[in-house]
């Protein structure tokens, strides 16, 4: 933009850089910044840089966590270790953890398996999630996948690997709806899904 300095012009090709920012949002927000104060400006850079150099993956479970190698659910003695919740990202995670309907581990996929998207499955964590079943030794799995085509064909294949395995598995139900995104997903409503989970195996 030839027009605007180059510093600004800079910043709103970053803003552009995040998922659902276009070109007006990413000049909205970057004339914000211009106009905060000086003390605001650097305390959001600190942040931006300090979520780079501190925040790293759990090797359990693949949740965020904090200049530690395991995060603070897979650390905590008081959750129940026999029920294992597969999610498909850390956005999951947090909104099942908000509606405190949920007191077991989890287990973050970091993704769907999605054919048409170039997503096999070992191109997510399935692999990691059958053997901490098995070292873990898991009573239960609950499937906690948005209803979609990737979500359904991400539990059938779960599904698949896990027969023959002494391990129950159930799914959410009650109160989702098909094709629901976790991430809009009050906290009732998940709270009722896991109530009313149905059992696949």
């Amino acid at each position: 933009m030839k027009s605007i300095p180059k510093s600004l012009s800079e910043l709103i090709e970053s803003f552009k850089l995040l998922p659902g920012i276009g070109e007006k949002n990413a000049v909205r927000l970057s004339f914000a910044t211009l106009n905060l104060k000086e003390d605001q400006v650097t305390k959001f850079s600190e942040a931006v840089k300090n979520i780079k150099l501190n925040i790293k993956k759990c090797k359990i479970c693949n949740n965020l966590t904090e200049n530690s190698e395991i995060c603070d659910i897979c650390n905590d003695k008081n959750r129940n270790n026999d029920i294992l919740c597969v999610v498909e990202n850390t956005k999951d995670l947090i909104h099942f953890e908000e509606s405190n309907a949920f007191k077991g581990k989890y287990h973050i996929l970091e993704g769907l398996i999605s054919p048409l998207e170039g997503v096999n499955p070992d191109d997510i964590k399935i692999n990691q999630l059958i053997n901490r079943i098995k070292d873990e030794n898991i009573k239960e799995v609950i499937l906690a996948l948005n209803m979609s085509i990737e979500g359904e064909t991400t539990s059938l294949y779960i599904l698949k690997l896990l027969e023959g395995m002494n391990v129950s598995v159930s799914k959410i139900a009650a109160g989702i709806p098909v094709n629901a995104d976790m991430e809009y997903l009050d906290s009732l409503t998940i709270q009722k899904a896991i109530e009313g989970r149905n059992k696949l195996s």
